[in-house]
């Protein structure tokens, strides 16, 4: 009875307009900032390193290089602030989780891309 009425509630709120991307990707990730009583759109831009979960509870966490300083944001993949994601560049990695760039600088940092 409760696994019938979870995946119902799961298929209702299943936000399935987003593109297939994969850890070593960019993305550009547009999420709805609230501000007082104003909303806006902020776009933020980084490298995949890590996707978790299954169905409604999955999440990605994005990584991006801020005036020198390394900044990560894990978002719910269906939520409904993330109003829109963008594949900048597919990326060429060997691995499913990219932890191992939080050490790295400069040009080992990067990621290969595909063409």
């Amino acid at each position: 009875m409760c696994e019938n009425l979870l995946r119902k509630i799961e298929e209702g709120s299943n936000n399935n307009n987003h593109p297939t991307f994969n850890p070593g990707d960019t993305l550009k990730v547009s999420v709805q900032v609230k501000e007082g009583d104003k909303t806006r759109i902020q776009v933020f831009e980084g490298v995949v390193i890590a996707k978790k979960g299954s169905g409604i509870s999955e999440t990605f966490t994005v990584r991006k290089i801020s005036h020198g300083v390394g900044v990560e944001r894990v978002f719910p993949l269906h939520s409904p602030n993330v109003s829109k994601i963008e594949v900048a560049s597919k990326g060429k990695v060997r691995r499913s989780k990219l932890y191992y760039l939080r050490s790295r600088q400069g040009k080992a940092a990067k990621v290969k891309t595909v063409i």
